[in-house]
């Protein structure tokens, strides 16, 4: 995370309480010039009395190892970086205070390996390992042997991983905790048989997907017998390559839903709360693109009944960390539970940005045994912040497919201004763990950097999130701000006019670059004549002279010229 309190000024980020204090790196090494205290996490007030932990490993990479160790920084906390044999050299491993090399590339022998992970921890005397989100974050059976080796883990019990990891079993507990449900089969499918057997049950469209799956994976909508037997047939597959986990449930596919989700935080003395809720509709292939909070959709009304029926289920389990519940929202306002993570989620910015509550520290407080600081009545909404995943793909194939490469310039926007209060000055917040001259892999996720920008209402936001995105500077991989750019000035997602179908609904056939309206290309060929005409004016005159170009034309072909170039514009425009 990187921001800006004056020009060239950075803010180290990840600031609990009256802990943010603001530096700006100094001209020689080991020097520091200290600026005045400001905290972006302005509901949270942390105790330098109370211990927390000596050493913890994130068993992560890329931006959200980064984004663990800013915290633990200002925590005092030590950090140890694991990393494949390609990662080497990654922001994650130089910003840690040790670095341990688990394997190579394949993720499958390095960030996967949990053995390899618990020896790092015994041979640095790590306490505690955060697992970020992705790879072991909701693997059960590594929640249980840092248990056995008596090595804390930053994030749900075990039997909560296990209870709501799983979304056969979720569901079954969300329909006990008397939780909205989506219609469909409570147990496992067997076969492609069996699949379209139970799609003619439920009736058409479906979702085929892995009770294992997250991140998009593993899911397929179906609307006939043909498309739920290759559904499931390809679901299975690719939930096996990606979780090693091939089970597979059916439910109804709610068409034009809302992706609306609500992040917790819970402790072990059966204390849990809602930090508000997350927009996450707008999507490619079930992953998220652009997310904000709060939702432009949901009044105070839907947002208590939403997040009571959210800490009903995690009470439910006795889940004693930070999670999110996922709910599809039709337009109607009925809403329906779809799964819970038992991990951060990526998007979790947007939710400390309005609520002033930094999640990582508070999850490091839980998995220590402290209770909640907060009770609801004390979770705020100040603000509205928005989340710009910037990728390297080729956004006008599929809306994205990774780009690999060396990044050969990379310049992020920057807050330019003096931040004020929080957020009503707004600000910009850039997670990345990349810089200039790093390699986008092609084994791991093509995440460039999170985008996340901060207003005083959701115009204010949005017009931050317009300019940050123009201000931008890659070369030499492709990237997706073109559709990004194009996306927040779009009438419909201005208005919040969104739903989880809105990318193929705006773009048909494809995203294919910013199209002008007639307006644009009238404005663009006036602005073009003008400089046509301005430029033959000019040539009629010599260098201090006042006599005719040999090159002078009749001004009467003025209005000829014009005419014509409108005529270009209008077709080729």
């Amino acid at each position: 995370m990187r921001f800006l309190l004056v020009k060239n000024a950075k803010i180290l980020s990840g600031l609990p309480g009256t802990l943010a204090s603001v530096w700006r790196p100094a001209t020689f090494p080991g020097q520091r010039i200290r600026w005045r205290t400001f905290s972006l996490y302005f509901n949270d007030h942390h105790d330098p009395s109370e211990p927390l932990f000596d050493k913890i490993l994130i068993a992560n990479r890329g931006e959200i190892a980064c984004r663990i160790i800013k915290t633990c920084k200002t925590l005092g906390i030590k950090t140890v970086a694991v990393h494949s044999d390609v990662d080497s050299v990654s922001m994650h491993v130089a910003m840690a205070d040790e670095a341990v090399c688990i394997g190579t590339a394949q993720t499958a022998d390095s960030y996967l390996r949990w053995e390899r992970i618990i020896q790092a921890c015994k041979d640095t005397g790590a306490q505690a390992v955060h697992p970020g989100y992705g790879f072991l974050s909701e693997n059960t059976d590594f929640a249980k042997h840092l248990e056995q080796e008596k090595i804390t883990f930053v994030g749900p019990n075990s039997f909560a991983i296990n209870a709501l990891g799983d979304k056969i079993h979720s569901k079954e507990l969300a329909l006990k905790a008397k939780v909205n449900c989506i219609p469909g089969f409570k147990g496992e499918v067997k076969d492609a048989d069996h699949c379209v057997q139970l799609a003619r049950e439920i009736g058409y469209p479906v979702m085929v997907k892995a009770s294992a799956g997250g991140g998009g994976k593993g899911m397929r909508i179906a609307w006939n017998d043909t498309e739920a037997r290759d559904g499931y047939r390809l679901s299975q597959q690719e939930a096996k390559s990606s979780f090693a986990d091939d089970r597979m449930l059916i439910e109804k596919y709610i068409e034009e839903p809302r992706h609306i989700e609500i992040q917790l935080l819970g402790d072990k003395h059966g204390n849990a709360v809602y930090l508000n809720e997350r927009e996450c509709s707008i999507q490619r292939r079930n992953q998220k693109v652009i997310e904000e909070a709060p939702s432009p959709f949901v009044d105070p009304d839907l947002r208590k009944k939403m997040g009571e029926q959210a800490v009903s289920l995690a009470k439910a389990v006795g889940y004693d960390s930070a999670g999110t519940i996922e709910f599809l929202v039709d337009k109607h306002k009925n809403f329906y539970f779809l799964e819970m993570n038992t991990r951060l989620q990526v998007e979790h910015p947007i939710t400390e940005s309005i609520t002033g509550v930094d999640i990582v520290y508070h999850m490091l407080r839980s998995a220590k045994g402290y209770p909640l600081k907060m009770a609801q009545k004390d979770v705020q909404i100040q603000g509205w912040a928005f989340e710009a995943r910037v990728y390297a793909e080729d956004p006008f194939k599929s809306f994205g497919l990774p780009s690999v490469g060396r990044l050969k310039v990379y310049k992020e926007p920057v807050n330019a201004e003096p931040l004020g209060k929080v957020p009503s000055s707004g600000y910009i917040r850039c997670d990345t763990g990349i810089s200039e001259g790093s390699e986008i892999s092609l084994y791991y996720d093509p995440m460039i950097c999170k985008l996340i920008t901060v207003g005083k209402d959701r115009q204010h936001a949005l017009n931050l999130l317009t300019n940050a995105l123009d201000n931008y500077v890659i070369r030499g991989v492709t990237h997706n701000i073109p559709l990004l750019r194009d996306i927040v000035t779009e009438e419909k997602f201005v208005k919040g006019d969104i739903n989880t179908n809105y990318l193929p609904t705006v773009y048909p056939d494809g995203f294919k670059g910013k199209q002008l309206t007639q307006e644009e290309r009238t404005v663009l060929g006036a602005v073009a004549s003008c400089l046509f005409i301005t430029d033959r004016l000019r040539e009629r005159n010599f260098l201090n002279s006042t006599q005719g170009s040999a090159h002078s034309y009749d001004e009467s072909t003025h209005k000829l010229h014009v005419s014509l170039l409108f005529f270009y514009f209008s077709i080729f425009f």
